[in-house]
């Protein structure tokens, strides 16, 4: 039996100092390695076809959910080769590898502030440009399992320091003087 097909539509769009892939941090909240070293400021501007409304009570949250589309994705495939950890491949839904079946991400951010329609940012690793499909808020009491397990990532952090990952590989922005 086919699935159903899905369309979504953006409602807004990052602009963020990330141009390319490689600018970005793996994680939002690891920046070692990034050209400022600090977590990046950035902003969501919604659709203009959105009421202000849909924000409405959003100020109050210190973090949020962004379901965003890696929209310079050039496919998928079933095995990846993550940054961290010993080489080898892995499954690619067993990773936070932006080549997935539905390139579809998800990343925790903090909301600075809310202006009109744009929503002010930190700590993001989404590229310019982003496409976002939906904003939660994140809620502690539901969203956070400290004590969870995470498969092969709990050894890796084990060998080589909770939280650690790598950096971009280089800055593709011209050196300054």
């Amino acid at each position: 039996m086919d699935a159903p097909a899905f369309t979504f539509r953006p409602i807004g769009t990052v602009r963020s100092p990330y141009l390319k892939r490689m600018d970005a941090p793996h994680q939002a909240t690891v920046v070692a390695g990034t050209e400022s070293g600090v977590p990046a400021e950035a902003t969501l501007e919604l659709d203009p076809a959105l009421p202000e409304t849909v924000l409405r009570d959003l100020e109050g949250f210190e973090r949020l959910w962004l379901i965003f589309v890696f929209h310079a994705s050039e496919g998928w495939v079933p095995l990846v080769q993550p940054p961290r950890g010993p080489r080898g491949k892995r499954g690619v839904l067993a990773t936070r590898s932006p080549h997935r079946p539905n390139a579809i991400g998800l990343s925790c951010v903090e909301l600075v502030a809310v202006e009109g329609h744009t929503l002010h940012l930190r700590g993001v690793d989404l590229l310019d440009g982003t496409p976002v499909l939906d904003v939660k808020p994140y809620v502690p009491y539901a969203d956070a399992f400290p004590g969870a397990r995470a498969g092969w990532i709990d050894a890796v952090d084990a060998a080589t320091g909770a939280h650690s990952a790598p950096g971009p590989k280089k800055s593709s922005r011209p050196a300054t003087s």
